[in-house]
């Protein structure tokens, strides 16, 4: 008898979707916006999303960052959208905390690419857990 495609382990499949040209360029600008090496931030994908929407996650990329051009200032700088929606690295409950802490500190005085920088500290800490 055959063994269902669910019981296989699809690690395989998943790094060829991701080394394809388009995935791995997306990757990489990922990887360094955030500041972590794209192999630990490919690996997460691969552990976190299913083959459907690592296949999609290029375009989804796309739209998402023309989207983020019409937010506010603290939340296309950090990305939320992007990270949330198009390419669902982190919660939306915990990016809006991410977010509201940012904002905080901007509204503290301190400089909105330090707080931006300690935003995006905060979304590596999530996704590096």
């Amino acid at each position: 008898m055959k063994e269902a495609l669910y019981e296989k382990d699809l690690t395989a499949m998943k790094f060829t979707i991701l080394e394809s040209r388009r995935h791995d360029r997306m990757v990489r600008e990922i990887a360094a916006d955030l500041g972590i090496p794209h192999l630990l931030l490919r690996r997460y994908l691969m552990e976190n999303l299913d083959m459907l929407l690592l296949e999609n996650l290029p375009a989804r990329y796309e739209q998402g960052k023309k989207f983020q051009e019409g937010l506010p200032e603290v939340e296309r700088a950090l990305s939320s959208h992007l990270y949330t929606r198009a390419v669902p690295l982190i919660n939306e409950r915990v990016m809006d905390a991410i977010v509201a802490a940012t904002k905080e500190r901007v509204a503290a005085g301190i400089p909105l690419s330090e707080a931006v920088s300690a935003g995006k500290a905060m979304v590596r800490q999530v996704i590096l857990r």
